[in-house]
């Protein structure tokens, strides 16, 4: 019998671990210590949709298509609350474990999810829905100085900011702002687009003071996450020299700072996202492939290998101090399934690799 791929392991996961819910909606991680999954989140339900269609479009496997129909379908008729037109950050919201909020980061998120899964269905409601939400979030973040982070829920009040980079304005904004870009491509709104290359212009002005940003290595390790969503949405517009030239600096920082600090700490997703930027720029910025292998190696370690199917073929969130941390995580498990497979795809030679826009 062949062996299963990094690949396959990872797509069987989202399927069978009970990550997901019934209803379609997408837990924030699995908890191996206590055996429990956290509240359904819909940022990482968002992210599941475009991860299940990445899946759909390695595998050819139709399971995985019905299961983002699934997701997109979970994401229109219960997390989007029309009245409002926001994504509030956790469903049920409130609850006794969420409060009533709704974040700009995930609100792009949910939007391109659900437009990777109209871009094969078709279907009216997912664009519908994307489009609304993307052009609310113009009108219900926006603020003078970038984007409001987090608005307290009904009456969209900003809260106030703090010291972590997911409670501030920052580079890693662009890459919610991906959503704008994608959805003025599609309907030719020139407002909505032109707000996805503001963005960018503010976060080229800024990304150089975003890293190392804390003294303490588990916080700069938390910011090299955050940082690499700067370097994402700077991927449909890497034939600009600015742009190349901010993505190469960053690719040199992050991987640095990473191999500095990943004796004491490191995330899965940082090194799945460092080696997808490596891959998702390699048509236009050569490819340190010393480095992507060290990554790629690292990275697999962090693929749980267990008969328990919650934990089977998912990627640990992250280790400290040599020790895992008993969180399976959505997130890094479908960009280090994204990241391994653009690897091994330009390991092999095939074409389109550098091309790709990451989940």
């Amino acid at each position: 019998m062949p062996a299963v791929s990094s690949l396959e392991r990872a797509g069987r996961w989202f399927l069978d671990s009970g990550i997901q819910e019934p209803s379609g909606g997408v837990a924030r991680f699995y908890l191996a210590d206590s055996k429990k999954n956290r509240p359904v989140s819909t940022e990482i339900t968002g992210y599941a949709a475009s991860a299940l269609m990445f899946f759909y479009a390695s595998t050819g496997e139709e399971e995985y298509l019905d299961r983002a129909r699934l997701t997109a379908r979970f994401l229109c008729e219960h997390a989007w609350d029309p009245a409002l037109r926001i994504f509030p950050y956790e469903h049920p919201s409130p609850s006794g474990e969420s409060d009533h909020l709704g974040y700009f980061f995930d609100s792009g998120i949910i939007v391109r999810g659900l437009l990777s899964v109209w871009r094969v269905t078709k279907e009216d409601r997912l664009l519908e829905t994307a489009v609304d939400a993307g052009r609310a979030m113009l009108s219900a973040f926006r603020t003078d100085d970038g984007y409001h982070p987090i608005l307290a829920l009904p009456n969209k009040m900003p809260l106030p900011r703090r010291d972590h980079w997911s409670r501030t304005v920052g580079c890693y904004q662009a890459k919610s702002a991906m959503a704008w870009f994608e959805v003025g491509e599609i309907t030719g709104d020139q407002a909505v687009r032109g707000a996805y290359f503001e963005t960018i212009a503010d976060a080229l002005r800024t990304h150089r003071d975003f890293l190392p940003g804390a003294s303490d290595p588990a916080r700069v390790m938390d910011r090299l996450h955050a940082y690499c969503y700067f370097l994402e949405a700077l991927t449909p517009v890497l034939g600009r020299a600015d742009c190349a030239e901010a993505y190469r600096y960053g690719v040199v920082k992050v991987s640095r700072y990473a191999r500095e600090i990943r004796t004491n700490f490191i995330r899965s997703d940082v090194y799945a996202q460092l080696l997808r930027a490596r891959m998702c720029a390699a048509c236009t910025i050569p490819v340190d492939k010393t480095a992507a292998a060290e990554e790629a190696q690292w990275l697999e370690e962090f693929q749980a290998a267990d008969d328990d199917l919650r934990i089977q073929g998912g990627f640990y969130f992250g280790r400290r101090d040599g020790t895992f941390i008993p969180h399976v995580n959505p997130v890094s498990t479908a960009f280090a399934a994204q990241g391994l497979e653009l690897w091994q795809a330009y390991r092999s030679g095939a074409a389109g690799v550098g091309c790709l826009s990451p989940i």
